[in-house]
């Protein structure tokens, strides 16, 4: 057996000048300058130009190749002349000249070029040859970025005394959020395994069997519809527990953990320094509009109701009057906008089912705006007091009832933020989200539904579920975010029976359900369970942070597309009746 190189692509340097030395890679690009003919040798560390000149008997099958096909070279290292070196390669100082050729692998013509911006190309073109897609430059160097960061994660939580668990794959159906992917069984007819959610159960009972402290960079699979920040089916969490522990030392792990990462990926970033700021979901959804949201952005929601209770403006003054609220969102230094740029505001509004977006500009030469009228001058003052409304500025405002009309004023604001161009540039501003509900309204029953995590303890515990209206209770229950994604979600867990049966019991699973879903993990904690909570970073959303991309997809090695397909491996696919048999099922 040859040997294939005795020097990677990447690391030649002035230093080995004279030097014979044998590559292996990818003919990335060729050009012909006549006499000589010059090729960009690619492998997994970088890339060499090597060169040939006519006179040699390698000329013809360097010539030949086509790009991507790969090859053998042997050649001498020599320095390039001062006005040839290429400042923007590692390799850019020398070349290589080619005594020696080897085809190992001939490639067919190319379906798209490896240097294609991915602007050029399709999701389909990309998925479907993904293995070529993979060696362009930016999803390579993506990829390489995730076994960087997984190192690094490794490497810091065995720092700080977690011990790492492999939890498994086939496991029992949960209602955790979202839908189970289904494994049939051969073996016990009719009966299924699901793909795990998360591995909440499993670290819960590793508390109960006195490991103290696990982690894993988990594997989660979740039937649920595509998002730029969700991949469809398969997803990995750095997933940590830990017990005898508090909401606040689960939360200093995760700050120590996630200003390390950005530390040392990011160095010359801007990053929000611990301890983060702390904000109460029901503060989050009246300041930002959301539970996640992105402090970059300088604008604030302001509850405006009282300048409008018992007004002359109808419509507003009614909603109030009912319950509901009207909440303002400056926009600074915007007198000069034109007509067009506010009706393109309000056509926004009505694209997302909302009646309209009132406004008014606090100009030099009086207040304009379809709301100036209706309010008088003690109003007005008492608006721009609460609105810090300058001379110049404008002030938006939205009016309605319910989580509808308060995530549409977070979407005002993030749209304001991004027309105005106030968004902070080159920053990652983290913040915790904490106190969320533990029950919200099912929509369809009308009736109290978990709304984050089942397994959360819920604040007051067993006395709140007995003497408390559920939709006014909180849960120890908290996420991290960053940028307006969700970074990571964590809560303090229910260890107590009686509280698990109380809790199912008010979302409507009796006793005999909770025992057949989590009959492990109930009659776990009926043998002394410690008190133990824990937290799971989104790893997949990290990576996608630090590369700057704006689809989760561009850091995963082989995504699903939007439809949840594997266009590489044609999955899913139909199976043979054979199979079908063997596993019980018939179609329908």
């Amino acid at each position: 057996m040859q040997n294939y190189r005795t020097k990677l692509c990447g690391q030649l340097r002035s230093s080995n000048a004279g030097e014979n030395v044998v590559l292996s890679g990818w003919i990335q690009t060729k050009r012909d300058h006549g006499n000589l003919l010059f090729v960009d040798l690619r492998d997994n560390d970088g890339v060499t130009q090597c060169v040939v000149d006519t006179s040699s008997p390698c000329f013809d099958a360097l010539e030949k190749a086509r790009p991507e096909s790969v090859v053998r070279i042997e050649g001498k290292v020599l320095t390039r002349t001062p006005e040839t070196v290429n400042p923007k390669m590692p390799t850019g100082e020398i070349e290589v000249s080619v005594e020696k050729v080897d085809m190992l692998g001939e490639a067919q013509v190319l379906p798209f070029l490896i240097t294609a911006d991915s602007a050029d190309l399709s999701e389909e073109q990309r998925l479907t040859y993904r293995f070529l897609d993979l060696r362009r430059t930016k999803p390579h160097a993506n990829i390489l970025m995730r076994n960087r960061l997984n190192k690094f994660v490794r490497d810091r939580m065995w720092e700080m005394g977690f011990t790492e668990f492999q939890t498994p794959i086939l496991t029992s159906s949960s209602p955790e959020g979202a839908r189970d992917y289904l494994v049939p069984s051969r073996v016990h007819k009719g009966e299924f395994y699901a793909l795990p959610q998360s591995p909440q159960q499993f670290k819960q009972l590793l508390m109960v069997a006195g490991f103290d402290r696990y982690f894993q960079l988990a594997p989660c699979f979740r039937d649920e519809d595509s998002r730029a920040d969700r991949s469809p089916g398969e997803f990995y969490q750095i997933d940590w527990e830990m017990s005898f522990v508090t909401q606040d030392e689960i939360m200093e792990v995760g700050e120590k953990l996630i200003s390390a990462i950005f530390k040392e990926f990011a160095p010359e970033a801007t990053s929000t320094q611990a301890p983060f700021p702390r904000i109460p979901f029901d503060e989050a959804m009246k300041t930002y509009g959301t539970d996640k949201p992105d402090l970059r952005n300088p604008l604030r929601i302001v509850d405006v109701s009282e300048v409008f209770a018992g007004s002359d403006f109808g419509i507003f003054a009614n909603t109030v009057a009912e319950g509901g609220f009207v909440r303002a969102i400056k926009a600074p230094k915007t007198e000069d906008r034109p007509r067009s740029w506010f009706d393109k505001l309000n056509a926004f509004a009505v694209e997302n089912e909302m009646g309209g977006l009132g406004y008014i500009v606090r100009a030099a030469e009086g207040n304009k705006g379809p709301i100036a009228k209706k309010l008088d001058e003690a109003r007005l003052n008492k608006l721009f007091e609460l609105t810090e409304l300058e001379q110049g500025d404008s002030v938006f405002f939205v009016c309605g009832k319910g989580e509808k009309a308060a995530l549409f004023a977070g979407k005002v604001r993030n749209l304001l933020g991004h027309e105005l161009d106030l968004f902070e540039k080159n920053a990652y501003r983290f913040c915790w989200v904490v106190d969320f509900p533990f029950y919200e309204m099912d929509p369809d029953t009308g009736k109290p539904m978990f709304s984050h995590n089942p397994f959360s303890m819920p604040q007051g515990e067993l006395e709140a579920l007995q003497t408390k209206d559920p939709l006014t209770i909180k849960a120890y229950q908290f996420d991290m975010v960053g940028n307006g994604l969700e970074m990571l979600s964590g809560a303090i867990r229910n260890h107590r029976p009686d509280v698990m049966y109380k809790a199912f019991e008010i979302a409507g699973y009796g006793p005999e359900i909770v025992e057949a879903k989590f009959g492990g993990m109930l009659n776990a904690f009926k043998y002394g369970a410690p008190p133990h909570g824990g937290a799971a970073f989104g790893f997949d959303r990290i990576v996608m942070m630090l590369e700057n991309e704006e689809f989760i997809r561009e850091v995963i090695a082989f995504p699903f597309n939007q439809q949840a397909q594997d266009l590489l491996m044609h999955a899913p696919s139909p199976v043979t009746e054979t199979q079908l048999r063997e596993v019980h099922i018939k179609l329908r």
